[in-house]
């Protein structure tokens, strides 16, 4: 029987390469964030995920448990994983050509209202929160709850900026947008 940390990397791995060739498909890019502001959000994203995901044995207690050792922790962790990965991938199969990994914008860029969209206005980072969430409850670790904590960190940064170009670019179709459907979190 497979182990669920083995699970959670293979789900991570499926995603992963399922995400790279995905991004081959995108429409050309007509703004683009400066690099100072994708480093403010991507040093947070890089930091949290090695405590997250990295080997972290030579940290002392940042490996230390956080609950008592049940399977069921780490099982219900790998559940979550799976469920915030797979509503990652239905927003990032809707919105298409128009995703990035960067805050910019596309030619022709569209907003998008439908499927889990119209249920967040970040879907694609909700359901990685989601799943990473999972993953730091499955790891059990005082260095992935530390993980969990800067990528969360790094998404709010992250969503802040491209809130902003959005709001600039789209304006009033925007602004009504973020008054009807939460950032994040369904019906909060």
């Amino acid at each position: 029987m497979i182990a669920p940390l083995e699970l959670l990397d293979f789900l991570w791995t499926l995603w992963i390469v399922g995400w790279l060739v995905a991004a081959l498909w995108t429409a050309k890019t007509v703004v683009r964030q400066p690099v100072a502001a994708r480093l403010t959000h991507g040093l947070l994203v890089f930091a949290g995920a090695v405590l997250l995901f990295g080997r972290t044995g030579r940290l002392g207690p940042l490996v230390r448990p956080l609950f008592p050792a049940t399977p069921w922790t780490a099982w219900a962790g790998v559940v979550l994983c799976a469920v915030g990965l797979g509503f990652a991938v239905w927003a990032r199969v809707l919105i298409g050509r128009y995703w990035s990994g960067s805050v910019v914008l596309k030619a022709d860029h569209a907003l998008i209202r439908v499927g889990p969209y119209a249920l967040t206005r970040h879907p694609i980072y909700s359901g990685l929160l989601l799943a990473l969430t999972g993953t730091a409850l499955a790891r059990d670790s005082l260095g992935g709850l530390l993980g969990l904590a800067l990528l969360f960190a790094g998404a709010v940064v992250k969503l802040r900026q491209e809130e902003r170009l959005l709001l600039e670019h789209f304006g009033l179709a925007y602004e009504t947008y973020r008054a009807e459907v939460p950032a994040l979190i369904p019906r909060i």
